[in-house]
């Protein structure tokens, strides 16, 4: 009896220190590096003006139902620059992407990047890519699928009809000019409750 009382007891303080330490080590994901008072629903990544492939992001994120408009949903985007290397800086010891930016949604779940269309790596096949996450109101930041582009030369016939069998066509930007930049426009649907 002593023995399984004790049993209990490790498991507890095991289980509960298991739970502390993956919510300290989620608040040092990087979309958690910004002041909540400071964000609108349009952000500008670093170097934005002196790229050549300047892109507008736009889109709505809609609650689970794919229906109504998310209010104050906080999206993050990183992304390599052009050349598809990321360009890593260091503030007060952490390590984070210069180009990032973060966006928190207004009313009707709108919400606008200024960016520019990132390199591929070509030493590694890798596509051209944005990488988002979300916070939500009252829960845990999430991944959300990457933003890929439709005139990336690796995005084979394959992998389209790989995406198309998952249901995810919307993750490729199809870009298009509007006075002299590149405009693309993704809605995103949040997960539903767990």
């Amino acid at each position: 009896m002593k023995k399984t009382f004790s049993l209990i007891i490790l498991i507890c303080v095991l289980s509960t220190s298991n739970f502390i330490f993956s919510q300290d080590s989620s608040l040092k994901l990087p979309i958690y590096n910004y002041i909540e008072s400071n964000l609108s629903n349009i952000d500008t990544i670093p170097d934005f003006e002196s790229k050549v492939n300047k892109l507008k992001l736009t889109g709505v994120i809609y609650k689970s139902d794919g229906i109504t408009p998310a209010k104050d949903v906080i999206l993050y985007v990183e992304q390599p620059d052009e050349n598809g290397d990321f360009d890593l800086r260091e503030n007060n010891d952490t390590n984070y992407v210069n180009h990032r930016g973060w966006i928190k949604t207004d009313a009707d779940g709108r919400y606008t990047f200024y960016t520019f269309v990132p390199g591929g790596d070509r030493r590694y096949n890798q596509l051209q890519q944005l990488y988002p996450m979300i916070k939500e109101p009252s829960r845990d930041a999430y991944e959300v699928e990457t933003f890929l582009f439709d005139e990336d030369p690796l995005l084979t016939k394959t992998c389209r009809k790989r995406m198309a069998k998952k249901g995810d066509p919307t993750r490729i930007l199809k870009l298009n000019t509007e006075e002299g930049i590149l405009v693309a426009h993704r809605d995103i649907v949040l997960k539903a409750d767990s």
